[in-house]
């Protein structure tokens, strides 16, 4: 006989299991919450069922459930595998929560276009409908092997892209194995891997470079926020978004708040005396917005992410260096022309330097060392710079 009736449910405030047969349960804990579990034993292994939360579920109710749950064991089913079953999303549902989970921590606007352009590309015409739990090996090699052997980066994204959805599936449980893992690597040929790196100017050719630049047709705006860029050995979203109340023109700072830095850390990138005479002619471009180089075309916005690759096609540069690449310009010069240490060096880049352990100890970001190698490559730049330099501060022994 049924142990619970409607009124004494209602009035129940003892916190713990409150049975009422065919394995129901009012489960009330010490806040005063209610609701219905089920505890069933199915292939052997007692489970319990969560049944909704009283008042919305009243005791009828729960009973009606409780008793259409028995008759699927009964049948030989599994309520808690189908209900899990009826939320299992496909591919591409899957793909949108991972996409979007990751979005807040994506700097890099290209790698976040290209991420799910990829996916829409090569993914989701073969595999983007179907739920996550059926999808098998052979159903992830539909995706790869077509371009496997011909477009070979882009199918090592894809199935880095693919294995990362299946992995977070398989961490909420939709479903059981990971159909883009390990196990798929004996259905695709190896392929070599090439490390392809970014064209970069010789930095003996570096100040040519920028003549060429600033002879060019190329607005006020691009041409002042290479000739930075360079100056600062910055990325180019760092420079594009550079903002005026990053700057401290007396201690000649910029200060790159941590959410427009790769590495997620606040940046203090000491200013050479070539870099802040570019800051006083770009004054007659401010305007409401705040940024050092806002676009000419939208007021108000950062020059676009093509901006500066526009300049160097335009001049012909393109072919010869990407915007990246006067990084590896500075890096190269700094090891060959300069007595400055590798920990200096790096840190000029806003590079992580050491072990997690050695950055325990090492807190400094060495900013004096700093101001003085990139005072003497701005020299440089400007056409000022011969011979090997020593840079104030470092030691005799290093490069």
């Amino acid at each position: 006989m049924p142990n619970l009736t409607a009124a004494k449910v209602r009035t129940i405030k003892k916190s713990g299991m409150h049975g009422d047969g065919n394995g129901l349960y009012l489960n009330v804990t010490h806040s005063g919450s209610r609701s219905w579990i089920q505890r069933i034993v199915i292939g052997g292994r007692r489970r319990d069922l969560g049944l909704g939360g009283y008042p919305g579920t009243g005791l009828a109710e729960a009973r009606r459930k409780a008793i259409a749950n028995k008759a699927l064991v009964v049948a030989g089913r599994d309520p808690v595998a189908e209900r899990r079953s009826a939320r299992v999303p496909t591919f591409r549902v899957a793909a949108e929560r991972v996409y979007k989970a990751n979005l807040p921590r994506w700097r890099n606007g290209h790698h976040t276009k290209t991420w799910w352009q990829s996916l829409e590309r090569h993914a989701f015409p073969a595999i983007g409908d179907i739920r996550v739990d059926r999808i098998g090996r052979s159903d992830v090699l539909a995706v790869l092997e077509p371009i496997w052997s011909v477009r070979q980066e882009t199918a090592r994204r894809v199935r880095q892209r693919i294995r990362t959805i299946l992995r977070w599936c398989e961490a909420h449980e939709y479903c059981a194995g990971n159909a883009a893992g390990e196990a798929l690597d004996g259905a695709l040929p190896t392929l070599p891997r090439v490390t392809a790196h970014l064209r970069a100017l010789p930095y003996q050719h570096v100040t040519e470079a920028l003549e060429v630049v600033e002879a060019s047709g190329a607005s006020k705006a691009a041409k002042m926020c290479l000739r930075f860029l360079v100056l600062t050995a910055a990325r180019s979203g760092e420079a594009r978004r550079a903002t005026w109340d990053q700057i401290d023109e007396v201690e000649r700072l910029w200060v790159i708040p941590a959410d427009r830095m790769k590495g997620g850390a606040e940046h203090r990138q000491p200013l050479s005396a070539a870099a802040l005479a570019v800051l006083g002619p770009a004054r007659v471009l401010r305007d409401e917005s705040g940024l050092i180089f806002p676009s000419p075309l939208r007021r108000g916005c950062p020059l676009s992410n093509m901006s500066l690759t526009k300049v160097l096609r335009d001049t012909s540069l393109a072919a010869r260096t990407t915007v990246h690449g006067f990084r590896t310009s500075f890096r190269t010069w700094a090891s060959e022309r300069t007595n400055a240490s590798h920990a200096v060096m790096e840190l000029s880049l806003a590079h992580v330097v050491g072990s997690s352990v050695e950055r325990a100890y090492a807190r400094s970001d060495l900013l004096a060392k700093r101001r003085g190698l990139m005072e003497q490559w701005g020299k440089f730049v400007a056409g000022d710079g011969a011979g090997v330099v020593r840079v104030a501060g470092q030691g005799a022994g290093s490069r």
